[in-house]
């Protein structure tokens, strides 16, 4: 039986997309629709065939729907929901997208009061925006994160674990504080380095932008591969988790100041000691199926 038979995804980036190709190839008798703020972005989204009908409105591509997916970044989640108030229907069950979930639940609660909400955060994506970024295939052996607040009907948050179950992810659900705190260790953090390593490259005046390409080694490939993200998305990201995110700046400031010092004091012990450790971590993620093990920093063999 299928959890929902009417969804309706506002946002057709690349999560949005994704969700909408995904729903296709799994569950191909539901009825969708969409919308994008963006008249392009409808456009493309029309020719593509990526949803049933592709509204002009927000409140249009809700006026059927029993599942409202908001794929937009965190900072505009309440003028979204905003947005559709008026044409939701009353039994429909809201949900997001964002990396974000104690800020996006304050606002999805304040814009939709009566509604039913289940936030969502489907930890996958890629560096690539639009609706033609998007793959059937994303959440595959992914992890979705659900993040519903007490007293929430169990029966819409079961019937949205189902949903991202059907679409090839692995569900969990945590209280959305620790979420966050989760995600800014995970995956905010990450980014606010790879942004900031790719920034300090370019502003060497020592070293030419030719050089810092031409000579590009496996680490700094990677940091430039995320740097590449979305700037609205990560700018909202870190306006909308700030607490959890300074927090983690500031620990990771100071294990790198300890870093530091073991360099300058030549205390090959500790870095060989630490260097071990964080290999232990790459192992692990590789084993519990988040990478694999490609060698060669993902250059293409010969």
């Amino acid at each position: 039986m299928l959890p929902f038979a009417r969804v309706a995804i506002i946002g057709l980036g690349l999560i949005g997309s994704s969700i909408a190709r995904a729903v296709r190839a799994e569950m191909p008798t539901v009825a969708l629709s969409g919308y994008d703020a963006d008249p392009e972005t409808r456009e493309t989204a029309r020719a593509i065939g990526l949803c049933d009908d592709i509204a002009d409105t927000p409140g249009a591509a809700v006026l059927d729907a029993d599942l409202v997916i908001l794929c937009v970044p965190v900072g505009a989640m309440g003028d979204a929901a905003r947005a559709i108030a008026d044409d939701l229907p009353a039994d429909a069950v809201v949900s997001d997208v964002g990396s974000c979930k104690e800020s996006v639940a304050k606002a999805l609660a304040e814009a939709l009061p009566d509604a039913t909400i289940v936030p969502a955060h489907p930890v996958a994506g890629t560096e690539r925006s639009g609706p033609e970024a998007g793959f059937a295939t994303l959440f595959h052996h992914r992890w979705c994160i659900l993040t519903p607040s007490e007293g929430t009907d169990p029966v819409a948050i079961e019937r949205v674990s189902t949903f991202w179950k059907r679409l090839g992810a692995t569900v969990e659900t945590m209280e959305a504080a620790h979420h966050d705190r989760v995600l800014a260790i995970t995956s905010h953090l990450p980014h606010l380095i790879a942004y900031t390593i790719v920034g300090t490259a370019s502003d060497l005046e020592e070293v030419t932008a030719s050089e810092v390409i031409k000579y590009s080694a496996g680490g700094f490939r990677d940091f430039t591969r995320i740097a590449a993200s979305d700037p609205t998305m990560w700018r909202d990201v870190f306006l909308s988790n700030r607490e959890a995110v300074l927090d983690m700046l500031q620990r990771f400031s100071e294990d790198l100041s300890a870093l530091q010092r073991a360099i300058r004091w030549d205390k090959g012990d500790e870095l060989f000691d630490l260097f071990t450790r964080t290999r232990a971590v790459r192992r692990s993620i590789v084993e519990q199926g988040q990478d694999d093990a490609a060698e060669n920093f993902g250059r293409a063999r010969d």
